[in-house]
């Protein structure tokens, strides 16, 4: 009589079948890692950047100097604002031979001053990399959604065609004889898309996150832009707007 305990299920199984079912576990153990240290991730960044955007806002620039947005960004790791903002301190510090840590607005004046074009390069590329940080183990999760389906049919094809040969030793196609081996190799297939449905889903969860942060990036890149690109302030009380 077929058992339906889950040990004496997977002790029956054959060897291709028992291969394909760790694989597919191996699959969902990782695929589940990533979504939890995802979600985590994307809370923190969500976070950091609401923090940065908001700093931004009431504190750019209003002392004439970058050095108090700058401390905030280093404090926050995790904002990929933040990050961008510092990356282009950093290069500009280089270009026009600054100390970054005393940049300010009027360095407009120096004689190397970036034009708005290489500007323009420094962030997109920045932008580009925040992307990818971003999206890291993403493609995993891709790779589960698209490819453990099939593992699964592989297990499942197996699986049916050892429950024929079995019909064939027996000369009997009963309900009894070959409803265990059809369950056997369904096993496979429900195995396969235990992993693939969390997969996809988290992928297309964190993608669209992802897109979202990086729009706000975007956004934060050009109206950084604009404000280096401004005309340098003329008088020690005047500054630059964007």
């Amino acid at each position: 009589m077929f058992s339906t305990d889950p040990l004496e299920l997977f002790g029956s199984l054959g060897t291709i079948s028992i291969i394909v079912l760790l694989i597919l576990l191996g699959f969902s153990v990782f695929s589940w890692g990533i979504i939890l240290y995802k979600w985590r991730m994307i809370r923190l960044i969500k976070k950091e950047e609401r923090r940065f955007l908001q700093a931004y806002q009431e504190e750019a620039f209003s002392e004439k100097t970058l050095q108090p947005l700058q401390r905030l960004a280093v404090e926050l790791p995790h904002s990929p604002s933040g990050s961008v903002f510092l990356e282009v301190l950093n290069r500009m510090g280089h270009l026009v031979d600054l100390n970054v840590d005393d940049v300010t607005v009027t360095a407009r004046r120096a004689p190397h001053w970036p034009d708005r074009q290489y500007l323009e390069k420094v962030i997109q590329y920045l932008v580009q990399q925040q992307i990818t940080l971003q999206e890291a183990y993403l493609p995993f999760l891709a790779t589960t959604g698209n490819i453990t389906p099939f593992i699964g049919l592989l297990g499942t094809v197996v699986g049916v065609i050892n429950a024929f040969q079995q019909i064939g030793i027996e000369g009997t196609a009963s309900i009894a004889s070959v409803a265990p081996g059809l369950a056997e190799a369904l096993l496979a297939t429900a195995a396969g898309l235990f992993a693939a449905i969390p997969a996809v889903i988290g992928y297309n969860y964190y993608l669209s996150q992802i897109r979202k942060t990086i729009f706000g990036v975007e956004a934060f890149s050009i109206e950084f832009l604009n404000v280096l690109d401004a005309p340098a302030p003329v008088g020690k009380k005047g500054r630059s707007r964007s």
